[in-house]
């Protein structure tokens, strides 16, 4: 609510006082910023005519001021205040024809997320009425988390300078609720969404999850690259998009400790790896169907350049099912109430955020459609490999180094 960042973004549970939040902090630029507009924004008209609106005016009444409501313009005129400017996200190609000072957006995460991009992108740019003291202008949010849309892409995995994330469980609101209403959301909702709407966690809300199980603090590792201990490197080919993930063994598991991603091609990937782990003996686990590919137009396949390399090469003669692939990585990540697959979430943001995000398309195979399968693939070739479901263990080669 008092923020003072450009961009901050409160993403909380069901109750926790999101929109009540967004309502104070409208009301507190407008005391502020008297001769200044304000732009509040909500996913439908509904939700501006019969929630917004008439919690704007209990609290604007409750404080004595003198205002009115324009319903036709959804415009609330606060004499000697200027206005609150009420419109929705439904339609992002109408936020034009006016100018605020700062805004308010609330639920933007119930958008998909491209129109929660876009209805974002034209909300700043509407933001552009100059304050008088030379301060910046702002664009708040609150909302639930909707799985990994905008506001997570935004605010969550890749925050720029200005922006801010305040989370809050349902809890913390828990004065201002019925009695009950905390046990009814968990009488009521799944795991992964209770995690959501009770405790305003980021997760995959998709039915299908992939590694439905992966959890990144019950799986996070803090370990380490030590100096001189052998790599374990599972990799996928995929021209312009090779990846790899490095494992270390501790105590008989497997820690992903660093990853590598977005490759042209093979000869590079060999370069990198070269260039980062000097000094350490590699044993890599690659797709099987290097045999037969080819990197940057070579004669040698991609798993002869990895042997010319000297790498300590292991593969299967066929790649596993891919079903089988899954279960050995499901069963890794957590079997019978133990955790083997552990990995460094700083080190690895790909790996977490395909393990977390992942689901399964609509012909019940993982999805390929969205990025996320080449480093999960990279990963699951080295742990079918050291750790193959149990009666389907796969005929492999090894091919060490020259």
């Amino acid at each position: 609510m008092t923020a003072t960042e450009q961009f901050p973004a409160m993403v909380a549970g069901f109750g926790a006082g999101k929109s009540h939040a967004g309502i104070w902090r409208t009301l507190l630029l407008k005391r502020r910023y008297p001769s200044c507009d304000v732009a509040y924004y909500l996913p439908t008209y509904d939700l501006v005519t019969r929630m917004a609106l008439p919690r704007f005016e209990e609290e604007l009444s409750g404080m004595g001021a003198r205002f009115k409501i324009n319903k036709n313009d959804s415009v609330i005129n606060i004499d000697n205040c200027g206005s609150v400017i009420l419109r929705t996200m439904d339609n992002p190609a109408r936020i034009v024809a006016y100018e605020v000072a700062d805004s308010i957006l609330d639920e933007l995460d119930t958008l998909p997320t491209e129109k929660a991009r876009e209805v974002w992108n034209k909300a700043i740019a509407r933001n552009r009425q100059k304050k008088p003291d030379g301060a910046i202008n702002t664009v708040g949010v609150a909302t639930t988390p909707e799985g990994f849309r905008f506001v997570y892409e935004r605010w969550k995995r890749n925050p720029a300078s200005g922006y801010r994330l305040i989370q809050a469980p349902t809890q913390s609101n828990a004065a201002n609720l019925p009695d009950g209403y905390i046990d009814s959301l968990r009488a009521s909702y799944p795991a992964n969404l209770l995690a959501a709407y009770l405790d305003g966690e980021f997760v995959n809300l998709t039915t299908g999850s992939v590694y439905a199980e992966y959890d990144r603090t019950l799986n996070a590792s803090s370990e380490a690259i030590q100096a001189g201990e052998a790599l374990h490197i599972g990799m996928d080919f995929n021209v312009g998009q090779m990846s790899a993930v490095v494992f270390v063994m501790r105590d008989g598991n497997p820690h992903a400790v660093d990853e590598i991603t977005g490759v042209l091609d093979t000869p590079a990937m060999i370069a990198t790896i070269r260039g980062r782990y000097e000094g350490h003996a590699v044993y890599v686990y690659p797709d099987a169907s290097g045999n037969s590919r080819k990197s940057n137009n070579a004669s040698e396949s991609d798993i002869s350049l990895l042997r010319s390399a000297r790498f300590n090469v292991l593969v299967a003669t066929t790649n596993p099912a891919i079903k089988d692939r899954v279960l050995s990585m499901n069963q890794m990540i957590h079997s019978e109430g133990v955790r083997r697959l552990l990995v460094n979430a700083d080190k690895c943001p790909s790996f977490v955020e395909g393990l977390e995000k992942q689901a399964y398309d609509k012909n019940g195979e993982p999805d390929k459609t969205g990025g996320l399968d080449h480093v999960n693939d990279a990963g699951g070739y080295f742990i079918y490999y050291k750790f193959p479901v149990k009666g389907r263990a796969m005929q492999r080669i090894s091919i060490g180094g020259v």
